[in-house]
């Protein structure tokens, strides 16, 4: 009986101490599991940290401390499971009180992961902008260098053809006035767009003047100079000029009159005059008159008011003489008409 009280009570000591047994190693499963979700929990955070920053810190750490720089202990846990040896090296004590250090730290800087992901995505959308920026700036600076080729092409064809006109526009105010001068001159040559062109003129016997300074008649005369320089570098098919020998004399409206007539056969010229020199060159008159409060026009020929001398019965050398004939009423009713 006493053995048999001694193996009872045995028994119930060894059931309280696997019952005990039994609530630690529950204990220790759910120690486990937890430190499982926070190993977890630690990694899922590990990868959300920026990394490549993590490795050039590092990096220059090991170089600084003249280490190899190869992963830790530590390094390799977060990542993945360590087998027994590795387990067998870990300090309980010092990674515990490492731990507790590390969960200080975090505590007290209070670390917004979030702005880690909100980091990556700025960078992500900072880098796409930049992409965009660079294909922009690509087809502006294409855009500009096109641009500075039509430039530079415009300023050569505009210097080619204002040499030209400049030549031909001291020819065309040498011959209507008869000696004098004309130049065209470039307020700023590096850029004749930007400030324009000064237009000099001498007339005859008289010192150099700005085309602003110079009497109506001279005024005319150097402007119709330039138009018929731009006329022969560039023709243009039709002119329609006012009055324009209004201000000019009798010589200088002769001039005028011969050279548009002579030297300008390759365009058309409406001229609004009131001098007889002008209409006796002109290939058809256009006359505006009003009656009963109507204007009206008339065209005329003056080609058809001409009268030619007939040639004689004789020949000399094989050519007609022409002989003087006497104005009767016909040729006088004619000149009456065409002075009209």
């Amino acid at each position: 009986m006493e053995a048999a009280s001694a193996c009872k009570r045995q028994e119930v000591d060894l059931v309280n101490e696997m019952e005990e047994k039994t609530r630690t190693l529950q204990q220790i499963h759910q120690r486990i599991a937890s430190w499982a979700a926070k190993l977890k929990d630690s990694r899922r955070e590990y990868q959300e940290l920026p990394l490549d920053l993590l490795a050039e810190i590092r990096a220059e750490q090991a170089a600084e401390n003249e280490e190899e720089s190869g992963p830790t202990l530590g390094q390799r846990a977060i990542k993945e499971n360590l087998n027994e040896d590795d387990l067998a090296q870990v300090n309980r004590a010092d990674a515990h009180a490492r731990m507790l250090q590390l969960e200080a730290n975090v505590k007290n800087m209070k670390p917004n992961l979030v702005s880690i992901q909100e980091y990556r995505r700025a960078d992500s959308e900072h880098k796409e902008k930049l992409g965009e920026y660079e294909e922009v700036n690509n087809k502006r600076e294409d855009k500009r260098k096109e641009m500075e080729d039509l430039r530079r092409a415009r300023h050569e064809e505009f210097m080619s053809g204002f040499s030209v006109i400049s030549m031909k526009l001291k020819e065309m105010y040498q011959m209507i006035t008869l000696g004098g001068d004309a130049e065209l001159e470039l307020v700023d040559t590096l850029d004749p767009f930007q400030e324009g062109i000064a237009f000099s003129v001498r007339p005859p016997k008289k010192s150099w003047k700005q085309i602003t300074n110079l009497s109506g008649g001279e005024k005319t005369l150097a402007s119709l100079s330039l138009v018929f320089a731009l006329h022969h570098f560039r023709p243009t098919p039709l002119y329609f000029m006012d009055e324009i020998d209004a201000a000019l004399d009798f010589r200088n409206v002769s001039i005028i009159a011969n050279y548009i007539k002579e030297r300008t056969q390759n365009a058309q010229f409406i001229v609004i005059s009131l001098r007889n020199h002008m209409f006796e060159l002109a290939d058809l008159l256009v006359g505006i008159y009003k009656t009963h409060d109507i204007s009206k026009s008339v065209a005329i020929n003056p080609n058809a008011f001409e009268v030619k001398k007939p040639p004689t019965m004789g020949a000399i050398s094989g050519r007609s003489a022409p002989i003087p004939i006497q104005e009767g009423p016909v040729s006088q009713r004619a000149v009456r008409q065409r002075t009209a």
